[in-house]
């Protein structure tokens, strides 16, 4: 047996218990249905209206017969941010992956552990997984083995040798161009030292490459994780059926990252909020003036045409009534409140005002369910972060005090949290930026739907 070391572990602030709240049921209960969309144009024929949805296998229908002994490759993401010493400054991500390899090592599986770190160009020493076998070991009480390579003869020896509830850490598969071209044979090649297969990484679900959507070939089972199923449970089963009313805020500085997001959230919200950057377009869009503010002068036609899709749809759209603005872009910047009407000539808007953080917090008050997806303004500057802090501290308190369904959908909305000290407070924190995004779009994610069906 691999040496064990005593360690308390400490969850993430979004992991309140060893298993997600949402599926210790779902543990118990080996008939687990994931749902996801599938592809938009799919939800879009559907002529019953609804969403179609497929399910997906979880790892807590896996029981000790099917485990122990076996080598289950295990795709996490690990990629965590390291200083120049090499020392994890946020182990979020590598807490965020323990529930499902404990789960394993206590069925008496050999856990082959495989992610990312960075976006290298070849090997590239700094991007190595080496600094986090200390933290590893020490979250999961056993000594993790680290091999230099993620593939060839000395990986296939160390995964041979592992003992059950044992852990062998792979390098970096990204030191493989093949990885993100999601070549068969590199494929062939991680799997080839494993018996089956789980997905835990959602950050990485949006990207068809080797170790998320290639392995899934020579690998089965292939199932999800609970990490994984965690936020497929609530980024899918709480959207595509929430408990009304439904409110979406959305932010960032641009529309066009947005649009797919506005478009798809149109048609499910009772209310969607708008701030951040994108609201200057839709503020020239109906002729005000907007000084110096970023605007995407090409997307004025579809900022009017999302306006009157909202009122079409009979949803509450929602757009500050008063901004905070600024003489220059900058922390130490002259600042004033205006009406979203009167920003001045050389002014540029970096902030929601206080009116429109009232309207916003009592349209939330109505809600039951929300999904956050955007800072209100430019939050990093302590002066202009008054409009993400408030709806921060709002949906904290829907959650605690009302029972409120509350999803931060990944991205700054989720550093904006954590910065206000939130995190433990809300229903669910999105650990995928991009996969965040594409899922609430509609769109497919390669990762999950390489699963086995349940």
């Amino acid at each position: 047996m691999p040496a064990t070391r005593r360690c308390e572990y400490s969850p993430p602030l979004f992991y309140k218990e060893y298993l997600p709240p949402s599926i210790a049921a779902s543990h118990r209960n080996p008939n687990l249905r994931l749902r996801l969309p599938l592809a938009a144009d799919s939800i879009r024929s559907d002529p019953r209206g609804g969403e179609a949805m497929a399910t997906k296998r979880s790892v807590g229908t896996l029981g000790e017969a099917d485990l122990r002994g076996k080598k289950v490759f295990v795709r996490a993401d690990l990629n965590v941010p390291l200083d120049d010493a090499q020392k994890i400054t946020d182990d979020t991500r590598i807490r965020a992956s323990v529930p499902t390899v404990k789960f394993l090592l206590e069925k008496g599986a050999k856990v082959i552990l495989a992610s990312h770190l960075g976006r290298p160009k070849g090997v590239t020493p700094k991007y190595s997984l080496k600094p986090l076998v200390p933290r590893l070991s020490e979250l999961l009480g056993v000594d993790v083995v680290m091999a230099n390579d993620c593939i060839g003869e000395e990986v296939e020896k160390l995964a041979a040798a592992l003992p059950e509830g044992g852990v062998l850490l792979l390098e970096n598969v990204r030191f493989y161009k093949e990885e993100e071209k999601n070549d068969p044979e590199f494929a062939k090649k991680l799997a080839s030292v494993a018996d089956l297969y789980v997905n835990d990484a959602f950050g990485t679900a949006h990207r068809a490459h080797a170790s998320t959507e290639g392995v899934t070939k020579f690998l089965k089972p292939a199932v999800a994780g609970f990490l994984m199923q965690k936020e497929l449970d609530y980024l899918v089963g709480a959207v595509a059926n929430p408990k009304k009313p439904f409110a979406a805020i959305v932010g960032g500085s641009k529309v066009s990252t947005k649009i797919g997001v506005i478009e798809s959230l149109l048609a499910k919200v009772d209310v969607l909020i708008l701030g951040g950057g994108m609201i200057f377009t839709f503020y020239k869009a109906q002729g005000y003036a907007v000084g110096k503010s970023l605007v995407e002068e090409d997307k004025l036609e579809l900022a009017t045409s999302l306006i009157e899709k909202a009122k079409a749809k009979g949803v509450s759209l929602l757009l500050p009534t008063d901004v905070v603005v600024a003489d220059k872009f900058a922390a130490d910047a002259e600042s004033k409140t205006v009406a979203a009407s009167a920003i001045p000539d050389g002014w540029m808007g970096l902030d929601v005002g206080p009116d429109a953080i009232k309207t916003f917090s009592e349209a939330l008050d109505t809600c039951n369910t929300i999904i956050w997806n955007g800072p209100m303004g430019v939050f990093e500057f302590e002066k202009f972060a008054a409009g993400t802090d408030a709806i921060a501290k709002k949906l904290a308190d829907l959650t605690t005090t009302k029972g409120a369904t509350t999803i931060i959908g990944g991205g700054d909305s989720v550093a904006a949290v954590e910065k206000a000290g939130l995190a433990d407070k809300m229903s669910h924190i999105s650990t995928g930026g991009g996969a965040s995004l594409e899922l609430l779009e509609g769109k497919t994610l390669p990762g999950v739907l390489a699963l086995d069906e349940a």
